[in-house]
């Protein structure tokens, strides 16, 4: 049996049942210490989060943060492979063709077909895409400062170095794997 450390938020802000109903809120204590002590539903509410500020900063843009994702690599990596780009962003490559089809419909992206490799698109981010990129830029890296804020900048970095390393140790196991640092090469 896995066990973790479990310090949780104050129980002050979770809704409470009647008093006159104490075994169902000591239940609910003993099933909140349980999910608050899981790595895995740590992390997808942390995610959930993300996304409600990311959202929420980017209200107007019609933009998610998949396709901001897809959009940042394009911006530094043009006419790239639409497989690569999946593995740069860990998206599959059915998921990145759908996204990809989304953004060139609002022609923020050109995909062309490969020249020498004919079963290949490449795609190349446009200059509405690059515009678009630079006039949110900061409403993204708002929602990424947000997310952190609670954290001292020597926990934030110390947070950021921890799910860099737990995305290495476990990127295999992902139905799309991400390309990381070993497995580019680069240090």
């Amino acid at each position: 049996k896995l066990t973790f450390p479990t310090e949780t938020p104050s129980m002050n802000n979770t809704p409470t049942k009647k008093k006159n109903d104490g075994q169902e809120s000591t239940q609910l204590n003993i099933a909140h210490e349980a999910l608050w002590s899981r790595p895995g539903f740590l992390v997808r509410r942390l995610h959930q989060i993300h996304i409600a500020m990311f959202l929420e900063e980017c209200a107007g843009f019609n933009i998610t943060p998949v396709q901001f994702g897809l959009l940042t690599i394009l911006q530094h990596v043009p006419g790239i492979d639409q497989a690569t780009l999946g593995a740069e962003t860990g998206i599959d490559r059915t998921n990145v063709a759908d996204v990809l089809t989304r953004l060139e419909k609002i022609k923020f992206i050109r995909r062309i077909t490969n020249p020498k490799d004919r079963r290949m698109r490449l795609v190349t981010i446009t200059r509405k895409g690059e515009a678009f990129i630079e006039k949110t830029q900061s409403r993204v890296e708002k929602a990424q400062q947000r997310l952190l804020e609670p954290l001292s900048s020597n926990d934030q970095a110390k947070f950021l170095s921890l799910l860099r390393k737990l995305i290495e140790a476990n990127n295999h196991s992902g139905r799309a794997p991400l390309r990381t640092k070993s497995h580019t090469g680069s240090k």
